[in-house]
């Protein structure tokens, strides 16, 4: 059985994916720590994806989006003024509140992707789609929000760290579905753009 990460593999065709509608194989390996899910969604993400894509992973995907969230105020000008010019008592609530918000939002547009997955013929469990979904939401947007915390939202440095980044969310976005459900390419690239649009235009425009 040769490496199910680029070439054929038990199933797999020549570009890398098992047929949608096959049964699932089973886990290429055991469930990955969390440092090394993390490390290995940024450093080697298509084994990663393949060998967690029946496994869930609620803790690390709830903890680093809940972080993610809270830091995520201060990578908005508006937000970040409006915490800075209020008391602490208020600023507390906010910051958190904002943390839940982007928990639930990362829940609701993961559950899409994976809907949408299933619909393209994708075969994936939903847990860990949602959670690798989560992840790749919060981990590729903090190089664009750890710069606007010190220059704003609207520096030029940010804007382009924003674009860069979401492309590369595009990218292990498709990586990941079409690994955890089975699919080709374009239809894991489908799946994935709405979640892909939201990140867009709630985070890295800043509408949020």
């Amino acid at each position: 059985m040769q490496d199910p990460y680029g070439q054929d593999a038990g199933g797999y065709n020549g570009g890398g994916t098992y047929g949608a509608g096959d049964a699932p194989p089973p886990p290429s390996g055991p469930r990955l720590p969390w440092k090394e899910l993390l490390s290995g969604i940024v450093l080697r993400p298509n084994p990663t994806f393949f060998q967690m894509r029946d496994y869930p992973m609620w803790g690390p995907a709830l903890i680093v989006t809940f972080l993610y969230g809270l830091l995520a105020v201060f990578g908005l000008d508006k937000a970040r003024e409006d915490v800075i010019n209020t008391t602490i008592s208020q600023a507390i609530p906010y910051v958190l509140t904002t943390g839940v918000a982007v928990v639930i939002a990362g829940l609701i547009l993961g559950a899409v992707t994976h809907t949408l997955a299933r619909q393209f013929g994708g075969n994936g469990a939903w847990q860990p789609t949602v959670g690798l979904a989560m992840l790749i939401m919060s981990l590729t947007d903090a190089p664009r929000l750890l710069f606007a915390l010190f220059l704003g939202g609207n520096a030029p440095l940010v804007q382009i760290l924003g674009w860069a980044t979401w492309l590369v969310a595009g990218v292990l976005f498709t990586s990941m579905v079409s690994r955890s459900h089975d699919l080709p390419w374009p239809k894991a690239l489908g799946a994935s753009a709405i979640q892909l649009l939201a990140l867009l235009f709630l985070m890295k425009l800043g509408t949020l």
